[in-house]
């Protein structure tokens, strides 16, 4: 109990919402789910009027593994309806959202898990959860976050979980609720560095491109070295990088055409793009920018600068930069950034710096440096699909 009020706590001071997976390897000797413990946990925190959403499990594609005792697919589907029934009989949660369920990455095993979970419990969840891991922790090297053919194996995982939902339900929400640069708690130096942040960015841009709502990071603090702030509370390079986006970035995408970027392919051999540009909606709630200013981010891989020119309405735009850069003598091993070439850190334990763009005249070419991520919000261009919500 005490646990939990700390955890609600946080989430509630911090303005986030809570979601608590309860454990789903109480099991009885039919291999049922054994709700009593989530039973007690349920009336405690409705005692407590906690707003809580719900999950049953974690990777249950991996019990096995952990317990020497397989869940199917449909087996924790009726797990799922079980615990919906037993929301609804707590008024506090008759309401409640339910997730679920939270399977690993969509192997062939993996792929037949959920659609024995989707053809029984499709219907009782709110949004269909899944994991994505880039890289085995265990073998990753800082050049392993450049390589494009690794940056599009997310692509393709969203494909075959969205043939399988789309099956059973079409239209329902998927979220991809464990996201992290590698598996295995990560590498310290690796995937807490800078150079984590090109697999981070490009995976909101894709995930946004594809429709996917809801991306949750793994994790803030103190499990492996994935996390956003060190164990002083400092923030690493993905924690400048989420928060740049969540200031500059919109829900709503914005298709784009680069002229020049794409080359045509050679016989058995596939173009991969090492300039990846994502346009958004500027966020309305970014007070510093009136509706209908879009936001461009831009990855580039390129050892080299690359030069962009923008064309038509966007071309007589004042456009505002924001280039994140390593800072200090790791480079892409670093775990500080620059912001148009002023470090960033916390001003003191509450307060965050100022984010100060860098006005770009209008009409100027972007110049892009070489192995950079980038903001570019091109201001009062008045585009129709930013104007409304």
């Amino acid at each position: 109990a005490r646990s939990l009020d700390k955890l609600y706590n946080f989430a509630d001071c911090s303005g986030l919402h809570l979601i608590f997976a309860l454990n789903a390897l109480r099991r009885n000797s039919n291999n049922s789910w054994n709700s009593s413990n989530a039973l007690s946990l349920l009336k405690y925190s409705a005692s407590k009027k906690y707003n809580i959403s719900w999950e049953l499990g974690n990777e249950p594609n991996n019990y096995r593994t952990l317990i020497g005792r397989s869940v199917n697919g449909s087996q924790l589907g009726k797990d799922y309806t079980q615990l919906r029934s037993l929301l609804q009989l707590i008024r506090t949660y008759s309401k409640a959202h339910l997730y679920g369920p939270n399977i690993g990455r969509p192997r062939k095993n993996v792929i037949a898990f959920l659609e024995g979970f989707m053809k029984v419990a499709g219907g009782t969840v709110d949004a269909v959860t899944w994991q994505h891991y880039y890289i085995d922790g265990r073998v990753a090297k800082v050049t392993d976050f450049l390589k494009t053919r690794l940056l599009d194996t997310l692509s393709d995982q969203i494909r075959k979980i969205q043939k399988v939902v789309n099956t059973y339900t079409p239209g329902k929400k998927i979220w991809l609720e464990g996201v992290g640069m590698t598996s295995a708690g990560g590498m310290n130096n690796l995937s807490d560095s800078y150079a984590a942040g090109f697999l981070w960015l490009n995976t909101l841009g894709l995930l946004a491109n594809q429709g996917i709502d809801v991306v949750v990071r793994h994790s803030f603090l103190d499990h492996g070295h994935n996390h956003l702030v060190d164990q002083n509370f400092n923030p690493l390079p993905d924690y400048w990088l989420s928060l740049l986006y969540k200031r500059l970035i919109g829900p709503k995408v914005l298709a784009i055409h680069v002229a020049g970027l794409q080359r045509k392919p050679r016989p058995g051999r596939v173009i991969r793009d090492k300039l990846r540009i994502y346009a958004h909606c500027t966020s309305y709630h970014n007070h510093n920018y009136v509706r209908g200013s879009i936001t461009l981010y831009i990855i580039n891989l390129h050892r080299s600068r690359k030069k962009i020119k923008l064309a038509g309405t966007l071309r007589d735009k004042i456009v505002h930069q924001y280039l994140l850069q390593p800072y200090g003598k790791d480079g892409l091993h670093s775990k500080s950034v620059q912001l148009n070439g002023q470090p960033l850190a916390m001003v003191d334990d509450g307060t965050l710096p100022e984010l100060k763009p860098r006005p770009l005249r209008a009409g100027r070419t972007l110049v892009i440096p070489p192995l950079t991520m980038s903001f570019y919000v091109v201001k009062n261009v008045n585009a129709l699909a930013c104007r409304y919500r």
